[in-house]
């Protein structure tokens, strides 16, 4: 972990074990439902529901610095002290809030190397007690950081200029799907990629314990995507992006890759953008 260009932003399932009673920090699940928080969780962690908890109520968008905020201070997160962030499948949604996290802002935060995954492998222990929080005064005190979030205008207009990596499945990519099997609420109008986009699926990044393979591994496997430009990363609805974002700009060292948490919903139903299929 250690030769990560940021290895303080990753946490070891060992070091967490030795601090599950330290008062200092915050356990956070995040996930798309609360349906294996609910089966059992890592002691002394509360759930963040990604949909209800992190998004704005009416459009499409996240909580504001703001109420972001107030869900740190309602989740009882110490004031001077740090949020661990984890979740399953790798670390999809548990990456997506730590992005969120950094846009706004709030920098003391880890993500759990392996997440659920990687601690449930290893045997340790799951509860399904709900910690009683008691709300603190926590305060974002960093600014925001809008560089890592790529936005519509500007992606139609990088088309051509900035390097995209797509981190979908190759079906998805050529257009073949619209959406993952087993996700299909939320679809696109067309299929395809945007022009020029090169293919690297997230899950690529992981091994099978959910951890995240070492740097020369990563370095190899982005090599194409890693001159020093602008690097936008995008995927369905920007949750498997965040992940690879995590790679790119946290692992890797990166500063200038981006999320496009629009992502695929979003450009492949814009009128007369350029697609491109197979």
């Amino acid at each position: 972990m250690s030769t990560y260009a940021n290895p303080e932003a990753l946490v070891e399932t060992d070091w967490l074990a030795d601090h599950l009673d330290d008062p200092s920090i915050r356990i956070v699940e995040v996930d798309e439902d609360l349906a294996a928080y609910d089966k059992g969780h890592i002691p002394g962690a509360l759930a963040w529901n990604w949909s209800k908890d992190l998004h704005h109520p009416v459009r499409r968008d996240y909580l504001d610095r703001r109420e972001l905020q107030n869900l740190l201070r309602r989740s009882g997160v110490p004031e001077n002290g740090r949020v661990v962030i984890y979740g399953g499948n790798n670390n999809w949604f548990a990456a997506y809030a730590y992005w969120l996290l950094k846009l706004r802002g709030f920098d003391a935060v880890g993500l759990l190397n392996g997440g659920r995954t990687k601690w449930e492998l290893e045997g340790r222990p799951l509860t399904r007690d709900v910690p009683e929080v008691t709300a603190t005064g926590v305060s974002i005190t960093g600014a925001e950081r809008p560089e890592l979030r790529a936005l519509r205008d500007q992606v139609i207009a990088s088309v051509g200029d900035s390097e995209f990596v797509d981190v979908r499945s190759p079906e998805e990519f050529s257009g073949a799907k619209l959406a993952p099997d087993h996700l299909p609420q939320e679809q696109p109008y067309v299929g395809g990629h945007i022009p020029g986009a090169t293919n690297i699926p997230w899950s690529k990044a992981a091994k099978d314990d959910g951890t995240f393979r070492p740097r020369g591994e990563l370095e190899s496997l982005y090599k194409d995507v890693s001159n020093g430009s602008e690097v936008i990363a995008y995927c369905r609805i920007g949750e498997r992006a965040a992940h690879t974002w995590f790679v790119l700009h946290e692992l890797l060292g990166q500063s200038k890759a981006k999320n496009y948490d629009g992502s695929w919903t979003e450009y492949g139903s814009l009128v007369g953008v350029p697609v491109e299929r197979g």
